[in-house]
Formats: structure tokens, C-alpha cells, sequence
């Protein structure tokens, strides 16, 4: 047994690593690292040994270079922290939500759309805050309803809605994102003919029953002629104004232009503006009465008689029928249902299916403790007294905790003390809604804070920055601001390595790059009228024309220089295709021959050298201090 177990380990031990690529120094890096590097930044080399064993030349510099910038403690300079912070506010947010949720609300949203439902309603406010009273109240009628009485009497006797005499509790048809989405999930759970269970609100309890539904009717685009009703009509008021749209409405069927009688009667102080057309809508959003009449017509143009509602008569005009989308794979459709569902305040119900998951993940701990005291120490704080301070329930008690914070009642205390101004976050909650309200406010804030430890994805971008970083000030430190202050040291390299730097044909020119080809013409025909005055037409043309003196390479000018090799020649303008950036040149003196370069005309080619000199050196030296180890069998295991 200890045998097996021996050799077991060791196959464990072969495996692991197996799957490390290299180590420098204490260090290892393993084969998913360098191919997820290979693969973000070698997208042009193709999958060859070759590519693979100069990437790998490219890595392993990199991460020597990035272990010499942590062990100058570079990552501790206040300019490298304020950048990774800005960095890491920057990308956070799409980290912070939970797309799984927000597609679970995404496709309830879209099930639901697909059938209208008939709701009526029993409402039973809270009255100078008594919430009980309420509750009895509405316990009452439901269980009235439970035993048989009619819907319609008990909502006449029982529901505090101005209307309900009128509207026997009739809330009519709605749909998806029509109600509340407390109240539209009730309404979608409840059968035909049944009664849910009362609802308590933050203002009211709510008593709903579903009375039919019907395949859904989707959206309307209709334009609208009121003619309103004053405040309070009595009936002489509204007979004048029937009369008055009976006319109107005889008028259009006649021929008159729909805009000219928006624009001469309509009362609608929005959409007479824009020819009566009014915002789109569904089922749930006007009344009954309205919404049969705009449903009803028949096709795109057509014109409804006048309709009564309490703001008057209404003409409504078709503009077009938008049938409900029944296809999940049609993409338009089911982003703009996903706007519209985040757009939402049901999107809350995502944000806490996320801060649900999140505390299981970061390991939170509820601490047992007397919920009694508790009750009473929250509803203290709840009307704005200072708790009392018992053995069981006080400032100091733990209430739950994450593996590196501590939460007790008195953060707690803080918070409820932060939310007396906020009704929507205090209003209508129970002690324990609030306190799980608090807990995943605290656990959400926690997880932002923590996010490296518990995505991997957001780690790596926030290392793959850092290390950016900090390779770049460790780069600026050891070769970039040494090779441009060495000047005797680049006069020493340039004087050691002098047969490197030669000029192949070339020419003296004057190189124009104007903003198009008209602007090329200009400065072209503006330059041969007094080439001495180049520099002055350039400075006044307002940037449409930059200028370039000097020295080049003929591989480095346009084709007409090195195809003439002519002192005088001025080109033909030249536009580059892709931004119409033209461009042409003026050739002062040719040279043909190749010749050695000065330290002057090699500067910048001596610097690129020299920098690369002093890096090669410094590997050189980094690479004594943490030994480089490649597994080659690993390596191998990348191309075959």
C-alpha cells in the first residue's frame, strides 16, 4: 500500500510539473500562462516552433524584468498605486454584474410578454402608519373571498380606490412591464379565476385576482385628436365637445388631413406638437375603452369614431401595429427586450440574485445572536432613538462576519443612520428586510473590494496592468533615461561599432504632407511660384500643410525620387487612399553613393542600439540572479 501510494505521488508530482514552463529564480511560470500570453500577443507569427521559442525568449525578459521592478519595491510608488487604482475603477463595473441573472429576468420577461392577463384589485392602504391595522383589514377581506364571497362586493366594501364603484376593482389587461414587477409576478403566478394571497407594499396592502388573459396584442404607434373636457364637466360640456369631435371625426372621413385637425382642435398638449403622434404603447397603459378602440383598427391609416374617456372625446388614427416578438432567436427584438428589462426597476431583483451568490462566495457568517434584542435594538434605530445597550444586544455585538471583516451593531447602527433621508431604501421594510437589505449592501462592498480573490479573469487584467507598469518605470530606469544621458558612453559605442550605421542612396529634399489632394495642389503651386518661402506658407496654412527637411533614404521618399534621381525635380502629389493624406517632394541634392553615417545622422539608430545594449547587459546580469529553467517537453507539448 505504501508502495502504490509512493508512486502515485510521484505521478502527481510528474504532472504538476509537467505543467510548468519555466522557473526563474523561486519563481515559475506554467504552460496556460505563456499560452494565454502567446495567444493575446503573437497573433502574426503563427503557430511554429519558432514563434513559439522567440515568444518565449520575449516572456521570459518580461517577467525577469517585472521581478526586478518588484524587488526595487516599484510597486510601492504613490504614482504606480493611483494608476492601478484608476485602472482598476475603470474596468470594474463589467465585473460586477451578473449576466445569468439579468438573462433569467431577460426570459421570464419575454414568456410573459407572449399572453395578456385581466387583473382586478382589492387596496388597502397603510393609514397613519399602521400597518396592522391594514393587514387585519385586508386578512378580512381575503378570507371572505376564500369562502365564497364575490370578488366585486368585497372589493366595493373593503378597497380604499376612489374608483372601485366605478370600476368594480377591474384593473384591466396588462402585460410584461406593464405593473410593478412585484405585482406582475403575482399576476403571472395566479391562476383564472383565483385569488392571491394578500400583498404587502411599501404603501398598502394588495389583494389581486386574475380574471382572464388572452394571446398578447402587443404595441401600438397611434397619432390622437382630444377634444378635452374641462375640470369637473357637467353635461352640457360634454355634449358640446361630442358634437365638436363628431364634426371633426366627419371631416376626416371626408378627406381632411388629420395633421391640419391635430393642429386646429387637439387639447393634447404633447402630441399636437408632432401631428398627434403619441409615444408607443401596450395593453395597460390607457384605459379599456382607448386601448379597444386603437387595437380595433384594422389596418395602418385607419380612423376610430370618437372614444369617451374622463379626459374627453379621443379620434385615434393607426400608425402601425407592432405584433409581440415570439421568436427568442431574433436578436434585435430580444436586445431591446433586454434594455427595457434593465431599464426596469425589476433589474434590483438581478442586482440581488448577484449579491445572494456573492455571499455564499466570499464566505459569509452569521452570527447567533437574540433576535428579540435585536428586534428591539433595530426599531430604535428605525425611529431615530438611541438603542439601548443590553448584555445580549449592544454596539459591540458581532453580527456576521467575511474571512477579513467583521460586521457589528453598531455598522449597523451607521448605516440605518444613513438611509433616514432615503424612503425608497426605509420605507415600508420589516427589521428583517432591512438587515438583509444591509448585509448585501456590506457583502457587495466587500466583493469590490476583494474582487481579485474571487475572479480570475479581473485578477489577471489587474496583474497584466500592474506588471505593465511596472515594467515600463523599470525600463525607464535601467535603460531608456541611462542611454539618453550617456552621451560619452553613446559617442563610445557609436566610435566602436561605426561600420553599422551607413547611408545608402539618399537625398537632400523638402517633404510635403497635406491634409487632401486640393491642399497639395495649392502648397505645390505655392512653392514653385517661391520655393525660398516655404516655411512661411506652411506656418499660415492652418495645419492642412506640414513640412519635413532633411536627409533620407530614397527607400524612405516617394517613387519619382529614386526613379529620376534628379537635383530640382518637384513630385507629383501622391494620395494615400486610405486617409487622402497627399503628399509630395522637392529634391535638393542627390546622393548616390553609399556613405558612412556621422554620429549626428546615426543618433537616433545609435540610441535604439545602445538601449539595446544596456537591456541585453542587464538580462545578462538578471539572469545570474534568478537562474532560467525551461522544461523543453513542456515547451514541445505548445506546437505538436
Amino acid at each position: 500500500m505504501k508502495q502504490t501510494l509512493a508512486v502515485l505521488a510521484v505521478l502527481i508530482t510528474c504532472t504538476v510539473q509537467s505543467q510548468t514552463l519555466f522557473t526563474y529564480g523561486k519563481n515559475s511560470v506554467g504552460k496556460d500562462e505563456f499560452l494565454r500570453a502567446f495567444n493575446k500577443n503573437n497573433t502574426n507569427a503563427g503557430n511554429t516552433e519558432k514563434a513559439y521559442r522567440d515568444y518565449l525568449d520575449l516572456y521570459t525578459r518580461f517577467k525577469l524584468k517585472v521581478q526586478a521592478a518588484y524587488d526595487a519595491k516599484l510597486d510601492t510608488l504613490t504614482a504606480q498605486k493611483a494608476e492601478l487604482k484608476n485602472f482598476r475603477g475603470q474596468i470594474i463595473e463589467a465585473f460586477m454584474n451578473d449576466e445569468s441573472s439579468v438573462q433569467l429576468l431577460v426570459d421570464e420577461a419575454f414568456e410573459r410578454s407572449q399572453k395578456d392577463v385581466r387583473v382586478s384589485q382589492i387596496y388597502i392602504p397603510f393609514r397613519g402608519g399602521d400597518t396592522l391595522a391594514a393587514y387585519q383589514k385586508a386578512m378580512e377581506a381575503y378570507n371572505k373571498i376564500q369562502s365564497g364571497a364575490d370578488f366585486i362586493t368585497v372589493a366595493e366594501t373593503y378597497s380604499m380606490d376612489p374608483s372601485v364603484h366605478t370600476t368594480k376593482g377591474d384593473i384591466g389587461f396588462i402585460t410584461a412591464l406593464t405593473l410593478p414587477y412585484e405585482f406582475e409576478t403575482i399576476a403571472y403566478h395566479t391562476a383564472i379565476g383565483k385569488t392571491a394571497a394578500p400583498y404587502r407594499s411599501k404603501t398598502a396592502y394588495h389583494i389581486f385576482k386574475i380574471t382572464a388573459d388572452r394571446p398578447a396584442i402587443g404595441r401600438m404607434k397611434a397619432a390622437q385628436i382630444l377634444i378635452g373636457f374641462l375640470p369637473n364637466p357637467d353635461e352640457q360640456e360634454k355634449e358640446k365637445k361630442r358634437i365638436l369631435a363628431d364634426s371633426i371625426y366627419n371631416a376626416l372621413i371626408k378627406g381632411a388631413l388629420f395633421k391640419e385637425m391635430v393642429a386646429k382642435y387637439s387639447n393634447d398638449n404633447i402630441s399636437y406638437q408632432s401631428g398627434g403622434l403619441m409615444p408607443e404603447f401596450g395593453t395597460g397603459r390607457y384605459s379599456e375603452d382607448f386601448e379597444n378602440a386603437a387595437f380595433g383598427l384594422a389596418k395602418d391609416g385607419d380612423i376610430s369614431k370618437p372614444v369617451l374617456t374622463s379626459f374627453g372625446y379621443h379620434i385615434i388614427m393607426r400608425v402601425e401595429r407592432i405584433a409581440v416578438n415570439s421568436n427568442k432567436n431574433n436578436k434585435d427584438a430580444m436586445a431591446q427586450l433586454k434594455q427595457a428589462v434593465q431599464a426596469d426597476k425589476r433589474i434590483l431583483v438581478a442586482k440581488q440574485m448577484l449579491a445572494q451568490k456573492v455571499m455564499k462566495s466570499i464566505g459569509y457568517k452569521k452570527v447567533v445572536y437574540s433576535e428579540k434584542d435585536f428586534s428591539a435594538y433595530a426599531d430604535s434605530l428605525y425611529m431615530g432613538k438611541q438603542p439601548k445597550q443590553l448584555e445580549a444586544m449592544n454596539d459591540k455585538t458581532l453580527l456576521f462576519s467575511f474571512p477579513q471583516q467583521k460586521v457589528t451593531a453598531a455598522d449597523y447602527a451607521k448605516y440605518m443612520h444613513s438611509i433616514q433621508n432615503a424612503p425608497e431604501l426605509l420605507r415600508g421594510k420589516s427589521t428583517n428586510q432591512l438587515l438583509q437589505q444591509y448585509e448585501e449592501t456590506v457583502a457587495m462592498e466587500y466583493y469590490r473590494n476583494h474582487l481579485e480573490d474571487y475572479n480570475k479573469e479581473f485578477a489577471s487584467q489587474l496583474k497584466e496592468f500592474k506588471d505593465g507598469n511596472l515594467l515600463f518605470e523599470i525600463m525607464q530606469r535601467q535603460v531608456w533615461d541611462k542611454a539618453a544621458a550617456d552621451s560619452a558612453g553613446l559617442k563610445n559605442f557609436y566610435d566602436s561599432n561605426k561600420n553599422k550605421y551607413w547611408w545608402e542612396a539618399s537625398a537632400d529634399v523638402i517633404l510635403f504632407t497635406c491634409s487632401d489632394s486640393a491642399n497639395a495642389v495649392k502648397a505645390r503651386n505655392t512653392f514653385m511660384k517661391s520655393p525660398t518661402d516655404w516655411k512661411t506658407f506652411v506656418q499660415n496654412s492652418n495645419g492642412t500643410v506640414q513640412a519635413d527637411s532633411g536627409r533620407f533614404e530614397l527607400t524612405q521618399l516617394p517613387a519619382a525620387v529614386s526613379k529620376n534621381k534628379k537635383e530640382g525635380l518637384i513630385t507629383e502629389p501622391v494620395k494615400n487612399t486610405t486617409d487622402n493624406i497627399t503628399s509630395f517632394a522637392s529634391v535638393i541634392k542627390i546622393y548616390s553613393d553609399r556613405s558612412p553615417r556621422n554620429f549626428d545622422d546615426a543618433r537616433g539608430f545609435v540610441i535604439n542600439d545602445y538601449q539595446a545594449f544596456l537591456e541585453d547587459k542587464w538580462i545578462a546580469m538578471l539572469k545570474k540572479k534568478y537562474p532560467v529553467k525551461v522544461n523543453d517537453a513542456v515547451l514541445q507539448s505548445c506546437w505538436k
